[in-house]
């Protein structure tokens, strides 16, 4: 997901010093159901983009400077880097004038592992022009309806012993709402004591249930690359969607303004540098299209994660062929 600071949990089922025995690939084989439907689930995802006329695209992996995020770290290359998100590049495809664009594309984050955290993920990033980030939340709705139609789950899912119900419309409340609703103190005050991350994983996030809810509108602190209301500038147009208590997606009504963005930029950077972090090249190639992009959402869903709730496991590594991980046990 983009733009926010990942807490890094314990990791509970995933034994790394754990050698698996390369003469014997059963717990490989043993993955083959969810793989299969994997395969399911991008199929689907892919023929509802098409049918509603969205190009796919393909962008690089490998990119010569990432979004200078304080929270979120990149893997150097040779001195480029690998992509958090392909949203830089998707964006400048948006400017040229196409209008609707999605891709399913591996991304890469360093220090990020635990039970529903890779170091390298799936994700699905869409991009619509003329589209507001309440737009999006319609279009999540459709789409994972969808999924669920073609994969024979109908309106409901069972996960971790409870069910899931995807009859829409799902329930949306505001991020100051879920603090006055569940946490120990109000959002301003999460924010003016730097406690808002952690209260959002510990207080908020648990609270929030099984079934799909949005949670949106964010602190202008928390806008990364969001435009801010045109009613209330202390607010972002943002929300994030949670199902079965993951979070799966992340999106914005797009920023178009390229002297806000490098303002950010600047923000994230000397945010980085107080805490010892690596400091990225500023993507000036992005903030030179950014005020030719029209008004425009855009979304990054986990397709792991989505993965995970389809087949009713609680590992992210159940889903996919091969981490990183097992890589290194079988070296």
């Amino acid at each position: 997901m983009r733009s926010c600071q990942v807490i890094t949990l314990p990791v509970n089922k995933i034994d790394l010093s754990m050698k698996k025995n390369p003469e014997s690939l059963h717990w490989l084989t043993s993955k083959h159901e969810r793989l299969k439907i994997r395969s399911k689930l991008i199929t689907s995802i892919r023929n509802f983009f098409l049918k509603n006329n969205y190009i796919e695209v393909t962008t690089p992996c490998r990119i010569p400077a990432p979004i200078p995020e304080a929270f979120i770290d990149s893997i150097c290359t040779e001195n480029w880097y690998l992509q958090t998100s392909p949203e830089l590049n998707m964006k400048k495809i948006i400017a040229s004038g196409l209008p609707r664009i999605f891709q399913i594309c591996p991304c890469f984050r360093a220090n990020e592992r635990s039970d529903s955290h890779l170091s390298e993920f799936s994700l699905l990033e869409w991009y619509c022009t003329n589209a507001t980030y309440f737009d999006l939340m319609n279009v999540c709705e459709q789409l994972i309806c969808k999924v669920a139609r073609d994969l024979k789950h109908n309106d409901c899912l069972r996960y971790q012993e409870k069910f899931i119900s995807l009859t829409c419309p799902w329930q949306r409340i505001t991020v100051e709402d879920a603090f006055k609703a569940y946490a120990s103190t109000t959002m301003r005050q999460a924010i003016e004591k730097e406690r808002f991350d952690e209260m959002m994983v510990y207080e908020i996030e648990p609270a929030l249930g099984t079934d799909p809810i949005f949670l949106y509108d964010y602190p202008k602190e928390r806008a990364a690359l969001a435009r801010l209301k045109s009613d209330n500038s202390n607010i972002a147009e943002r929300f994030e969607l949670y199902i079965g208590g993951h979070e799966l997606a992340n999106a914005f009504s797009e920023l178009c303004d390229s002297v806000e963005q490098k303002h950010r930029f600047e923000l994230e950077i000397n945010e980085r540098k107080s805490f010892g972090k690596t400091i990225y090249p500023v993507p000036h190639s992005f903030l030179d299209i950014l005020d030719q992009m029209p008004e425009t959402a855009g979304i990054a869903m986990g397709i792991d994660r989505l993965v995970m709730l389809f087949t009713d496991t609680d590992c992210i590594d159940d889903v996919v062929a091969l981490t990183s991980d097992d890589l290194l046990r079988l070296n």
